[in-house]
């Protein structure tokens, strides 16, 4: 099947697809500090950039986020298994990359002591489910984290 749009006006199209600040990181944001999580944005820890550059990393957890989006991520939903008529052979290598760099920092994350959680942008239409889950992951908001054993003096 052919692309319905010219070439000039696909890459101004692509162009254009954030990643920061994009509406499924906006609402996981907006439900955590509604419910009283404090975080920091993009990777950011002191002067340390985390692998991957997570979306929310909450320091004195030692727990980030990554608000995937389905299609870009190849998530297991409809979304994530739509494959592009046009220019397939790109588009799945493309993809099959993000999963594989997606791995890799997560790898490197938990080896440097860090919990990840991954949350899909399908995820986002029960909130009440995700909330429940952020919950999990991240323990009761604004309690301040149990010391670990080698910061104890």
């Amino acid at each position: 099947m052919a692309d319905t749009v010219s070439p000039e006006q696909r890459s101004r199209n692509m162009s254009r697809i954030r990643s920061k600040n994009t509406k499924p990181e906006l609402l996981v944001r907006s439900l955590l500090h509604a419910a009283g999580y404090r975080f920091r944005l993009h990777g950011s820890f002191g002067q340390t950039r985390l692998p991957g550059k997570p979306d929310l990393v909450f320091a004195g957890r030692r727990k980030v986020l990554f608000v995937n989006g389905c299609f870009w991520h190849f998530h297991s939903c409809p979304a994530g298994r739509h494959a592009p008529q046009t220019n397939s052979e790109f588009w799945a290598a493309k993809r099959n990359r993000t999963v594989e760099h997606d791995a890799a920092a997560r790898d490197r994350l938990a080896a440097a002591g860090w919990e990840a959680l991954v949350v899909w942008e399908c995820e986002l239409r029960d909130r009440s489910v995700l909330e429940q889950q952020l919950r999990r992951f991240l323990g009761p908001p604004g309690a301040a984290p149990a010391p670990s054993p080698e910061t104890r003096h």
